[in-house]
């Protein structure tokens, strides 16, 4: 069974849950039967970009991988916002005045580092147990409470420097930053109005575009004999944390979920192994090691 990533550059059009399905299929057409399949941040249809697809005990890394900052490249179109803001929706209002890029680097500065954001209606967001969206397209007038996100970088790459219809941006966010937000306070604190015409993601965590696949060429590889090549390895997700080697004796310990004490490492998170095989996500505190998350991976050498 394969436990690991699929890095999938999702096509437009296509959700989330939709490209995990079609993983799932092309995981049992490539003679893996039935596999677990998760994902590690939704990505909207309208959006393309770097889709983390976990596989088999990878999965259990799905809500640490929520929970890692993504990069965007996107396109706001100005003179317009609309109720999704962005370009599928409707147009609810609209603006003669297209700030110039000297007035769009201006306002940027008042979106970087920790800033409060009000999700948009058309979210994923809970409101007393119902979707927005649902209570949205349904014609509700949804309430979205602000909440604080973090804007780590973010930086104006227009076509040109006077009045400009539509500007492109690139952004480094923490997780639940919502893009389509930043694009409508980014176009009134300009002076206009705007919403997001084009949406890529260029990173989600430690992943990337160079390692990404499209869904064509997955689909490709799942009819031959390249889809396992396909596959990162699970602790291709744990990058961002130290790696802590166990003697045998002691990843029998973890893998039963039994604390270990006496360990001359720094507090904090680490990913547990024996030989190459990752065995659990552990946390360390005060020389005692707990674990966090174990992973059901066969050792060859015990």
């Amino acid at each position: 069974m394969p436990d690991g990533w699929i890095i999938l550059d999702k096509p437009l059009g296509l959700g989330s849950t939709q490209a995990v399905a079609a993983v799932r299929r092309m995981c049992r057409a490539a003679g893996f039967g039935k596999v677990k399949v998760g994902h590690g941040g939704t990505l909207d249809p309208l959006a393309t970009g770097v889709l983390p697809i976990a596989l088999g005990e990878a999965t259990k890394l799905c809500g640490r991988m929520l929970d890692a900052s993504k990069r965007y490249a996107f396109t706001i179109a100005f003179g317009a916002e609309t109720d999704s803001l962005d370009r599928e929706g409707e147009v609810i209002a609209r603006c003669e005045h297209l700030p110039g890029a000297d007035a769009l680097r201006d306002v940027l500065v008042r979106f970087t580092g920790p800033i409060a954001q009000v999700p948009p209606a058309h979210s994923a967001i809970r409101i007393a147990g119902t979707r927005a969206y649902d209570r949205a397209r349904a014609g509700e007038t949804v309430a979205m409470p602000a909440r604080g996100v973090t804007v780590h970088a973010l930086a104006l790459d227009p076509a040109g420097d006077g009045p400009l219809a539509g500007a492109g941006f690139i952004a480094h966010v923490s997780k639940g930053t919502y893009i389509r937000s930043l694009a409508r306070d980014i176009a009134r604190a300009a002076g206009s109005l705007g919403h997001v015409a084009a949406l890529r993601r260029l990173a989600a965590g430690p992943f990337t575009l160079d390692a990404a696949i499209s869904l064509d060429k997955l689909e490709e590889a799942a009819k031959g004999a390249g889809f396992a090549q396909a596959i990162l390895p699970l602790e291709a997700g744990l990058v961002d944390i130290p790696a802590l080697t166990l003697d045998p004796e002691a990843a029998r310990a973890v893998r039963q979920g039994r604390k270990l004490s006496g360990l001359p490492h720094d507090d904090g998170l680490y990913w547990a192994k024996s030989g190459t095989v990752p065995i659990a996500l552990v946390e360390l505190s005060g020389r005692c090691l707990s674990v966090v998350r174990g992973f059901n991976l066969t050792d060859v050498a015990e």
